[in-house]
């Protein structure tokens, strides 16, 4: 908890457009699971946790304040609330910024490649194959240390190197949807505990939607198959009416959804899957292979430094080089991040003359290069435009995107980058042909490649709707 705070704070520092603090109520009902004085303690511990760090201290709230902070919620045996602070972020791109933050320090960053196989010229991991995903083009890279760091395909790699390697994983799906917020009607992110199963989630604000996940059970499917089923749809759903009864979301309601896997270490014993561990663990294997398992997107830059650690520790060992000085990455930017003066930037946006929901979108993406956004609609107006009518997602996005955030496929644009995936009922296909069309004068691709890139857009598209299909038979059980 200490250190997951800690990193919460180096998050709000180094990317302060990407990660925002975040007020949370958490209410609390008579009979509860989770009851009043618990919860109560429960606060108390978490800012101590925090060395009293947090964003804000927590507060207690009576079930009138309650009331005029979420008048939706249920207001049956309603006792009060804790009102405590935490942070959001948009994962996509704070891992794109992390990625470019790496590159711009002289890594080199390959999209779209895969593992095949490890070498061991002399018993001993010294490289791997590679293959280009996208022109099946295969490589060789060599090195002193190899680390797998994988997240959830972890031990996937871990067998290429020993075919009988006990899984480190117990991997759990998390599912997510996205609904109009004006349906649920809150201000404040929400936590709650579902009246299901008893497990914590959250309704989070998301511009004009409402973000509500997750789900938590185990999972077998490929982290490349894994998605939203209805069940996980219905479960998510029918727990926000129960603290919401004037929502009454069904599944028509959906947005949006997806689901990812979480890397968790697979515990000693058998425990529920909210109850496994969020720690990470450093592991060598006989032949020298490096894995790191486990860990939470909060705390991603303590693994990569536990990670960095060994390797350096190692590479001494091998060739006797010098140990070089830690990184103070807890006090670099990220690109964008180099000041959290985010209003300044939305007037310089303004003052250049976009609109003023414009200049706040393109703010929160890109926070500094913003600039550089807009530096492309200077050098050709036609990438003002939106893409979307009524939407404030600028043309100058996509070209920003494959310049420097190393966008190569539709899907990279319209889902990871400018998230038009999510962000309406039509899942951005209206606007697929048009940015293909653009891509494949960009990036120079064929008419050949330029369809199968549209075709298996729509196909990750008809993936997210499956379980509207499904939905029926779930809801009737």
């Amino acid at each position: 908890m200490f250190e997951a705070s800690r990193e919460r704070r180096v998050l709000l520092g180094i990317a302060p457009h990407l990660v925002h603090p975040l007020p949370f109520l958490f209410p609390v009902y008579r009979g509860a699971r989770v009851p009043a004085w618990k919860l109560r303690a429960g606060m108390w511990l978490y800012d101590l946790l925090a060395a009293f760090h947090n964003v804000k201290a927590h507060r207690w709230l009576g079930r009138k304040a309650t009331q005029r902070l979420e008048p939706g919620l249920r207001d049956k045996e309603l006792r009060g609330a804790a009102l405590y602070y935490d942070a959001q972020t948009d994962d996509a791109r704070l891992v794109i910024a992390t990625m470019r933050s790496a590159a711009q320090a002289g890594a080199m960053v390959a999209n779209y490649v895969e593992v095949t196989a490890l070498i061991k010229p002399d018993g001993r991991v010294g490289g791997a194959t590679v293959r280009d995903a996208l022109t099946g083009r295969v490589s060789t890279v060599r090195a002193l240390v190899v680390v797998n760091a994988t997240g959830p395909w972890v031990d996937r790699v871990r067998r290429l190197d020993d075919a009988g390697a006990e899984p480190l994983l117990r991997p759990t799906k998390g599912a997510h949807v996205a609904v109009p917020r004006k349906r649920v009607g809150h201000t404040l992110a929400v936590t709650l505990t579902s009246p299901i199963d008893g497990r914590v989630m959250f309704v989070l604000p998301w511009g004009d939607l409402s973000y509500i996940g997750t789900t938590d059970t185990d999972e077998d499917a490929s982290p490349d198959e894994v998605r939203a089923t209805a069940q996980d749809v219905v479960y998510l759903l029918r727990s926000v009416n129960a603290f919401f009864p004037h929502a009454r979301l069904s599944p028509s309601d959906v947005i949006a959804s997806w689901a990812g896997l979480r890397p968790l270490l697979r515990p000693p014993r058998h425990l529920a899957p909210s109850a496994a561990s969020r720690e990470h663990r450093v592991i060598e294997s006989p032949s020298g292979l490096w894995t790191i398992a486990g860990g939470k997107l909060t705390t991603y830059r303590v693994m990569a430094r536990d990670v960095v650690d060994r390797v350096a520790a190692r590479l001494r060992e091998l060739d006797g080089r010098p140990r070089a000085s830690r990184a103070p990455t807890e006090r670099l930017p990220l690109p964008g991040g180099e000041t959290a003066d985010l209003d300044g930037l939305v007037k310089a946006a303004v003052d250049r003359g976009a609109p003023e929901r414009t200049a706040r979108h393109l703010v929160a993406s890109y926070g500094s290069e913003s600039a550089a956004v807009l530096n492309l609609v200077d050098r050709d107006r036609a990438l003002g435009r939106p893409i979307v009518a009524g939407r404030p997602v600028l043309w100058a996005e996509v070209a920003h995107a494959v310049e420097r955030e190393m966008a190569v496929r539709l899907s990279d644009v319209l889902v990871r980058r400018l998230h038009l995936f999510y962000a309406s009922r039509d899942r951005g296909v209206p606007a697929a042909n048009a940015v293909a069309d653009w891509l494949a004068e960009a990036l120079g691709w064929d008419t050949t490649r330029r369809t199968e890139e549209v075709a298996a857009y729509l196909e990750l598209v008809e993936r997210s709707r499956a379980f509207a299909k499904e939905a029926a038979a779930v809801v009737e059980t």
